[in-house]
């Protein structure tokens, strides 16, 4: 799978951490950036993975951030992006199979990395679902 990554200062560290996790797990990962832990602001890297997901260049995306909301408000006013902030497993695999998430964001600050792995193998593991839930897919992709 190609998935770009992207991160602020705050997600730098994690965001290497499993940059490393999906090369390992035989991903294309294209990072984004940041590449350092200086200050920057993080709409920056929410457009650029977002749009390398909405624009087809990757299959899905992931962003870090403090917590992972400021990075998901952002990533998700690029059309054809439906970002998922998960801090939990089972809501990581709900965000795949009901909402067909295309891009997973996780807050450096509030989960630990082993569980963002796990938080982050489950997002790519899970297939969305379909069936009852491809319309409500279809109107979230309607709103502009």
């Amino acid at each position: 799978m190609r998935i770009a990554v992207g991160a602020d200062h705050a997600g730098h560290d994690l965001k290497e951490h499993l940059r490393e996790v999906l090369g390992g797990l035989g991903h294309q990962v294209e990072d984004l950036g940041t590449h350092s832990a200086d200050s920057c602001d993080y709409p920056d890297f929410a457009v650029a993975v977002a749009r390398a997901v909405a624009g087809g260049q990757a299959d899905r995306g992931l962003l870090v951030c403090g917590t992972g909301v400021g990075m998901a408000m952002a990533a998700n006013k690029v059309g054809g992006v439906r970002a998922a902030n998960c801090h939990e497993i089972f809501v990581a695999r709900l965000a795949r199979a009901h909402n067909d998430a295309n891009v997973l964001t996780l807050g450096a600050r509030v989960i630990a990395p082993a569980h963002a792995e796990a938080i982050l193998r489950a997002f790519l593991e899970t297939a969305f679902d379909g069936g009852r839930h491809q319309g409500r897919v279809a109107k979230l992709d309607a709103i502009r």
